[in-house]
């Protein structure tokens, strides 16, 4: 079966790599075949074996075109467990100066406030045009969803900064709980 996906037209290339060398490491690694149409950004994704690999490739190249470098975005089809989740902020911002606002605050001054979550949560979050990206497992992905809700409902950025490192110190606690001593 053949599924597509739609990426920025600006972010193809990225896709392809040089020299077609990004979009063949993704096919051989799935043995999946892309077939690219540059002009309207749209990817055919064939995986004749497996559906779900099929899934990953799909969120890879979503992952690609949200910003995310493909080094990153490979990393979904290592983990499984590894999840895209993409924020959309046109509905918070309505005009192109509110959204350069809220994406801001999101970054933070010199990229402090999204380095401070992707050190202390173990995510990658990637700001691009009107979304806001993360890769993360899904209760990171929790705590991340809720610290960008923080921030665009108005909250300081100290308060944010709290919330994250309180939860830093729970999952660190729960990968504790989780090892055994025997």
């Amino acid at each position: 079966m053949t599924q597509y996906v739609k990426i920025p037209k600006e972010r193809v290339g990225v896709i392809i790599g040089p020299k077609g060398e990004t979009k063949k490491f993704i096919e051989d690694k799935t043995t999946c075949q892309l077939e690219i149409d540059s002009e309207s950004g749209k990817i055919d994704v064939t995986c004749e074996e497996d559906p779900l690999k099929e899934f990953r490739v799909l969120e890879t190249l979503k992952a690609i075109g949200r910003g995310f470098s493909p080094e990153k975005a490979l990393e979904l089809l290592e983990d499984d467990m590894l999840m895209l989740e993409v924020i959309d902020l046109s509905d918070i911002a309505t005009t192109p100066k509110e959204l350069q606002r809220v994406k801001g605050r999101i970054i933070g001054r010199s990229g402090r406030t999204r380095e401070l979550a992707e050190t202390l949560i173990n995510v990658k979050i990637s700001v691009y045009g009107k979304t806001v990206s993360v890769l993360g497992h899904p209760e990171q992905n929790t705590i991340i969803r809720t610290a960008i809700r923080m921030l665009l409902d108005g909250a300081t950025h100290g308060a944010v900064y709290k919330f994250l490192e309180k939860k830093h110190q729970e999952l660190l606690q729960s990968q504790m709980d989780s090892v055994d001593f025997y």
